[in-house]
Order: C-alpha cells, then sequence, then structure tokens
C-alpha cells in the first residue's frame, strides 16, 4: 500500500499563530486540495496526522475540529480525492503524552491502523516537529516550504534524509506526475 501522511496547518491550509479555531478560518493553501486529489487518484492512501492543542487550551471544541476535517474532506471528493483518516493531537507540549509531533506515537498509530511499514511512506509539513516525527517514526520525511516551512529550512537543521518542494502541488507533481 502506498500511503502518505501529511500535516494539515502551514501544508493543507493556511495557519495562524493564534490557531485554526472555526471552519470560518480554515483556508486551504492554492493547489493543495487538488494535490490530495492527484495522490489519491495514483493510488496513494492519504492520512492527516496533525497536532491540535487548541483543543486543550479551550480554544475549539472536539467537535469544531471534525467540522473542518469535514470541509477538508468535502473538498477533496469535489476535487477527485479523499482523506482516508483523520488522526489528531488534542494535548499541549506540557502534556508530555507520546502522540503529539515531534514524538513518533501519532504516525507508529497510522502505521498499524493502516497495516503499513512507514519506511517508503512520507510525511510532509512545514515544521520542524513534522520532519522529527517522520525520522523517529522511520517515515520519510518532507518539508513543504509553506506555512512554517521557509523559517524551518532557514533555521537549518533538516534531518539529512529531509526532501524539500515549494508546497504540497509540488510535492503531489513530483510522486504523481
Amino acid at each position: 500500500m502506498k500511503l502518505v501522511i501529511l500535516d494539515r496547518d502551514g501544508t493543507i491550509n493556511h495557519d495562524s499563530d493564534h490557531y485554526i479555531k472555526s471552519l470560518e478560518e480554515w483556508r486551504p493553501i492554492k493547489g493543495s486540495i487538488e494535490a490530495i486529489a492527484r495522490l489519491t487518484q495514483a493510488d496513494y492512501r492519504v492520512v492527516v496526522a496533525t497536532n491540535q492543542s487548541a483543543i486543550s487550551r479551550g480554544l475549539i471544541t472536539t467537535r469544531g475540529l471534525f467540522e473542518i476535517h469535514e470541509a477538508l474532506q468535502r473538498a477533496a471528493v469535489q476535487a477527485g480525492g479523499r482523506v482516508d483518516a483523520f488522526f489528531f493531537c488534542p494535548h499541549t507540549e506540557t502534556a508530555n503524552c507520546q502522540c503529539r509531533k515531534p514524538k513518533p506515537g501519532m504516525l507508529l498509530e497510522v502505521a498499524q491502523r493502516f497495516n503499513v511499514s512507514l519506511k517508503d511512506t512520507y510525511m510532509v509539513g512545514d515544521s520542524l516537529k513534522d520532519l522529527q516525527a517522520a525520522v523517529a517514526a522511520g517515515a520519510r520525511p518532507v518539508l513543504v516550504l509553506t506555512g512554517k516551512g521557509k523559517k524551518t529550512q532557514a533555521d537549518g537543521k533538516l534531518p539529512q534524509s529531509t526532501q524539500v518542494f515549494p508546497d504540497l502541488a509540488a510535492f503531489a507533481d513530483h510522486l504523481a506526475p
């Protein structure tokens, strides 16, 4: 099975320093929904794995998060694609859980649920935490330069095997030309 794991904020949709707290604040990055469709059409399973500490902070409810994910799924389906599953960590950094990226717990849960090895699975994100989680879980790290991506690249701490693309659309073009 071919599998791609995507971070959400800064990778699929625009991010905010104040969190994406409602459906009204959720805005896809140009070309990202079509990229999900291209990946789906190239027989990739697409999964979203996202840190969502806004839940623990009381800024959004789980229901509100699900509304955003339902809108993302509707947009992907309308473009001819789909998201096969959504995984999220609701905890803050101080909770010291195993699911919050950069720890690998969420990605390992994806591997278990889909019964797949992560060695040939791409983890695409815009932050160092995404890349670190990928490496810790044995997945292939991919940085997109949207969201925090340019700052992440400029900081120069990328794992050695990281591939870099301008955005999710460019990554999809690479995998599914």
